[in-house]
């Protein structure tokens, strides 16, 4: 028997989907914007971009999960969300993950998408420990993460070019 792929249900105003090469375009676009990656080393390439999809279905077929594609109900692209196993000073953790299209920030989607991803490992995974791994300057992603209940747990000084903020929470069975 394979892994059980997983997706977050629908939001009021967003459903998710797996990544495909179909998406490199919306991708490509989104993750090489300097401004929606402001708190990266730099704007990822359209080949980094394509690498990025390539990991993520390797994570769907690995683990069931991944980030996926977060889309308005009528196909609009708004950027991906979802959980993924990283790493905070050398433990393994599992992370909510989002990104947003500049055009559609500050307009509660990441909130939106990332609570359904909280109600998915209160489904599938709890009881667990949901991180969000932040860039310390990043105040709107941090503020996402304040939005689920998450506080500040740990600081990951395991990176190598930088100490993130750990936020977390406890995700109770649903």
């Amino acid at each position: 028997m394979g892994i059980e792929r997983l997706l977050p249900s629908p939001t009021t105003r967003l459903r998710f989907r797996e990544m495909t090469h179909d998406d490199l375009d919306a991708m490509a676009a989104m993750l090489g914007d300097p401004e929606v990656m402001a708190f990266y080393p730099a704007p990822k390439t359209r080949a980094e971009s394509a690498e990025w999809i390539e990991r993520m279905q390797e994570r769907y077929d690995r683990f069931g999960h991944g980030l996926w594609i977060i889309e308005t109900h009528d196909g609009t692209f708004v950027g991906d969300c979802g959980i993924t196993w990283q790493s905070v000073n050398d433990v393994r953790v599992l992370e909510v993950g989002y990104h947003v299209v500049g055009e559609r920030q500050r307009q509660g989607y990441a909130t939106e998408a990332a609570r359904a991803c909280v109600d998915l490992v209160a489904r599938k995974f709890a009881p667990m420990l949901l991180t969000a791994i932040i860039h310390p300057d990043n105040a709107a992603s941090r503020g996402v993460a304040e939005n689920l209940g998450m506080t500040h747990i740990d600081d990951d000084r395991a990176h190598p070019w930088i100490v993130r903020t750990v936020m977390g929470m406890q995700v109770s069975p649903a």
